[in-house]
């Protein structure tokens, strides 16, 4: 396991910023047993690029981490660590956990897709991208190109001889690249 960015386990006040976001039960009604172990897990392993399987033991199975981590991503944590992390000042203990929190967001951005990636966009928070912004898809973009094909729907032929290359770059900007080359995942901070 290379480590990406700096990794420290969560301080009490960091403990304390983060656990009102988190749920107090598991899906069946369980409460959840270790909830900063599981956190911590989950913030060591985003610290680097290894796969899930490769949690240490010291935070629990790793199937386990792995499950806690997509029952919050479907939960909207990251959501809403990100519209939290919007307003904040630097001094607050959550504004510590943002490099780490940025870095699960793209690890989510895999289950929750454009919902995700378009909050960060708008939040203006780049470092949540799952890649460069010139690579991932714009849905804001998009939209704006749908609306403006409608304008000129009625002379749309003409329109796309006039603009077909620079509409064609256009909407590969919106939609973003299928598949983001590990190198440049890789590359990221």
């Amino acid at each position: 396991m290379i480590q990406r960015i700096p990794f420290t386990h969560l301080s009490d006040a960091e403990w304390e910023a983060l656990r009102p976001y988190l749920a107090r039960a598991a899906p069946q009604g369980r409460p959840i047993r270790d909830a900063r172990q599981r956190m911590n897990g989950i913030f060591r392993l985003v610290a680097t690029d290894a796969p899930w399987r490769e949690v240490p033991e010291e935070y629990g199975a790793a199937a386990t981490v792995a499950r806690h981590f997509r029952r919050l991503t479907h939960a909207a944590l990251w959501k809403r660590l990100l519209q939290a992390l919007y307003g904040l000042e630097p001094t607050h203990p959550l504004y510590g956990l943002r490099r780490i929190i940025f870095r699960c967001c793209r690890r989510a951005a895999r289950i929750r897709g454009l919902r995700l990636i378009m909050l960060a966009r708008r939040l203006g928070f780049e470092q949540a991208l799952p890649g460069p912004p010139w690579m991932v898809a714009d849905p804001d973009l998009s939209e704006s190109l749908r609306r403006w094909q409608l304008r000129h729907r009625d002379n749309f032929p003409a329109f796309v001889r006039r603009w077909g290359k620079t509409l064609r770059t256009l909407l590969t900007l919106a939609g973003g690249r299928p598949n983001m080359p590990r190198a440049v995942r890789l590359a990221l901070p």
